[in-house]
């Protein structure tokens, strides 16, 4: 078994607690049912996609997951390919060899050891090669509907930010956001950051002041001391997941 997070010893205080339900109700607002932004149609699809998508957009995956499914729309089409060929069909995309090595290695084994499905267990799912606990907890929640809280490098931010976590690293964080929302609602709250943030709530060049939920939750004198010298930086290529 995978080590999971430890739950909090503590249980978060009402005024944490006050908080986070203020903040849901304005992520309901803004974005009351937000579609999951990869393109997939199975659960096999949607793994595909979220391993593709570290440390590039969405949009990128996007592009080239209709020719990969094409030529590999399951498992056991995927472990047949040659890895060469699936570097050609994800080659726009960051980390592509390595990516293209994962993907055939975890056909392989959905096939070998998954009848080729895609197993709706955690520790099954990240004993997948390029399958860390962020992408299995994507799986979990969006494609098999049980409760996960994935956060990644975002949502790690915003926690931070909205002064729901202390931030310290994103296992905390995943542990804390679970603590303070209900477990019908992880796979709606981590779409929702991702969406608010991307809109609202960007980590560079931000005015807190003009936030919907920054303007009260965060600690505005970071926020803003963080916003001023941000704006003063060149802003590097931006890289997701």
């Amino acid at each position: 078994m995978l080590d999971r997070p430890a739950m909090p010893r503590d249980a978060p205080s009402d005024e944490l607690r006050a908080r986070a339900r203020r903040i849901g109700e304005i992520l309901d607002h803004y974005f009351a049912q937000p579609p999951v932004p990869l393109d997939h149609v199975n659960a096999f699809e949607l793994l595909v996609a979220v391993m593709l998508s570290a440390q590039t957009t969405d949009r990128a995956v996007n592009l080239v997951t209709p020719a990969l499914f094409a030529k590999a729309p399951n498992p056991v089409a995927m472990a047949a390919m040659p890895v060469a060929r699936i570097r050609t069909l994800i080659r726009t995309i960051g980390l592509a060899p390595t990516k293209a090595k994962h993907l055939r290695a975890t056909a392989a084994l959905l096939v070998e050891r998954h009848a080729g499905q895609v197993p709706a267990d955690a520790d099954a799912l990240e004993a997948l090669p390029g399958v860390g606990h962020k992408t299995a907890s994507v799986v979990l929640s969006q494609a098999f509907g049980i409760p996960a809280f994935a956060v990644d490098t975002h949502i790690h931010r915003l926690a931070a930010r909205w002064r729901l976590s202390d931030g310290s690293n994103v296992r905390t964080t995943e542990r804390d956001l679970e603590a303070l929302f209900p477990a019908q609602d992880w796979g709606r709250r981590h779409l929702q950051m991702i969406y608010f943030g991307r809109a609202h709530c960007p980590a560079r060049g931000h005015d807190p002041a003009r936030c919907p939920i920054c303007a009260w939750a965060a600690d505005n004198a970071g926020a803003g001391q963080a916003a001023s010298a941000a704006a003063t930086k060149p802003s590097p290529r931006t890289r997701r997941r």
